[in-house]
C-alpha cells in the first residue's frame, strides 16, 4: 500500500487498487494517496448494487462502520450484521440470499459469484461508480465517510478471555454484545475487542462521532 500511495502521487493517478496474493481482498487508494477503509468500500459497493436491485439483503460484519448499515437502509436494502470471518459470512449469505457481503478487512462477497469473495468484482464496481460521475474518488466516497475510526489496534495480553472480562466490567454501562469478542456501544461511540485465533493478541476497533 505504501508503494501504491507513492505511485498514485508520482503518476497523478485518479485511483490506486491493491489486491492480495489470491485477489480475494481489495484495497483502494484515492487521488490524494489516502488509503480507503474497507467500510467505505463496502458502503459504496452496496449502494451500487442496491441501485440496480433494491430491496436485497446485504451482509456486513460487526467491526464495520456505523455508516455501512445506514447506507444500506438509505438505498433500500436490508442490513444483516454478522461476526467476522469468511466461513460465517458465506453461511449467512446462503441462509438469507443476500446479494452482497462486505468486511472491514477488504473481503467482498457476491451472490452472483457463488457467494465467494472477489477483489476484482469489487474493484470493477468502484470503477463503475467513478465512471458515471466527474468527481474524484474521495468525493464519491465522502457521503459515506461519516465517523472517525481508530483502525485495528493489536495488544499482546497474557490471557485474552480474562482481559475481555475486565473490559466487560469496566464498560458495563454501555450496550454490550458478545457475538464476536465484546462489542460495547454508546450514543456517540462504540468499540469491539476480539481475540486473535493465532496469536496472543486482542484486536481493538473503535469508532466515534467526533
Amino acid at each position: 500500500l505504501e508503494d501504491l500511495r507513492r505511485a498514485v502521487v508520482e503518476e497523478g493517478c485518479e485511483v490506486g487498487i491493491a489486491f492480495d496474493g489470491d485477489a480475494d481482498r481489495m484495497f483502494l487508494v484515492d487521488e490524494k494517496a489516502e488509503i480507503v477503509s474497507g467500510s467505505l468500500t463496502t458502503a459504496l459497493v452496496a449502494a451500487r448494487l442496491l441501485a440496480k436491485t433494491p430491496g436485497e439483503a446485504v451482509i456486513y460484519n460487526l467491526i464495520c462502520s456505523w455508516a455501512v448499515p445506514e447506507v444500506i437502509r438509505e438505498n433500500g436494502g436490508r442490513p444483516i450484521r454478522t461476526r467476522v470471518g469468511h466461513s460465517f459470512i458465506k453461511k449467512v449469505m446462503a441462509d438469507t440470499g443476500a446479494i452482497f457481503g462486505g468486511e472491514h478487512s477488504g473481503h467482498y462477497y457476491f451472490r452472483d459469484n457463488f457467494r465467494a469473495d472477489s477483489g476484482m468484482i469489487a474493484a470493477l464496481l468502484v470503477l463503475e461508480a467513478m465512471s458515471v460521475t466527474d468527481q474524484p474518488l474521495s468525493e464519491v466516497l465522502s457521503p459515506y465517510d461519516r465517523y472517525h475510526a481508530s483502525g485495528e489496534i493489536n495488544s499482546e495480553v497474557a490471557d485474552q478471555a480474562a482481559s475481555i472480562e475486565k473490559l466487560t466490567e469496566a464498560y458495563s454501562d454501555g450496550n454490550q454484545d458478545r457475538t464476536d469478542g465484546l462489542t460495547v456501544e454508546y450514543d456517540d461511540w462504540w468499540f469491539n475487542v476480539r481475540p486473535s485465533n493465532t496469536e496472543p493478541l486482542l484486536r481493538l476497533n473503535l469508532e466515534a462521532r467526533t
